[in-house]
């Protein structure tokens, strides 16, 4: 194998925030297969092996840290979030910001087709990457970087709430399950005008499911197919 440039794993320890004891298993997460086939080394040469564990890693710490963060959400809302944040553009976009494209080992057609930028050899190589942290550092070193890099998303994520639009979530559900849609209604309004709470109910073929309230009839609306999810969604 091809040794990597010294002044480049540096640049990328220094990137990512971790010192490697072991510079084999970085160098074998940046391995790319095309690269492997073409030196002809065995399937244990590149980091498709280590892929599968780092993406592994990765679902556990962020699952914890949303747990963590969202105690209130229910399991499928959570998973819903996760998937939000750990995808292959996000991903890569993590792997852009370390510059992790220039180290990596490519074969002739991968770099000829311009690998280095391609989402999804990024968004691999990064998984590869978190395996090599935690194979060298254990769990708690992966778990710190991990929380480090995505810091700023999970505090994206606690501000917008990714997984606001309730009311989208709930017609997909009662379609499928009632092959209909749900219907909401004003059942009052209470304040003055210029601090006016809206009351709706939601319901499904005339049997109202839930109650919401909010500012404007919108944020009513949401807030009554929130609690309707959480009532269909929880097991009996």
């Amino acid at each position: 194998m091809q040794p990597l440039d010294p002044k480049s794993t540096s640049h990328l320890e220094t990137a990512i925030g971790y010192q490697f004891n072991n510079m084999n298993l970085l160098e074998k997460a940046l391995v790319h297969k095309s690269y492997a086939f073409e030196a002809m080394t065995d399937s244990e040469g590149h980091n498709e092996r280590m892929e599968l564990l780092g993406d592994a890693v990765l679902d556990l710490v962020i699952t914890d840290l949303l747990l963590k963060q969202f105690p209130e959400k229910m399991e499928g809302e959570l998973s819903k979030l996760r998937a939000s944040i750990v995808n292959e553009a996000q991903l890569a976009t993590l792997a852009q910001n370390f510059d992790l494209g220039s180290s990596l080992l490519l074969g002739k057609g991968e770099e000829r087709t311009h690998g280095r930028n391609k989402k999804s050899i990024l968004a691999d190589t990064y998984e590869a990457l978190i395996a090599a942290v935690y194979l060298d550092g254990g769990f708690e070193t992966a778990f710190q970087m991990i929380s480090s890099h995505f810091r700023a998303i999970l505090l994206r994520a606690a501000t917008e709430d990714i997984d606001r639009d309730y009311k989208t979530r709930l017609q997909e559900f009662i379609q499928i399950r009632y092959k209909t849609i749900p219907h909401y209604r004003v059942t009052k309004e209470l304040g003055p005008d210029h601090n006016k709470v809206f009351h709706v109910s939601v319901s499904v073929s005339k049997k109202t499911l839930a109650f919401g309230s909010g500012k404007n009839k919108k944020e009513a609306e949401q807030q009554a197919a929130k609690s309707a999810l959480h009532i269909l969604e929880t097991p009996l």
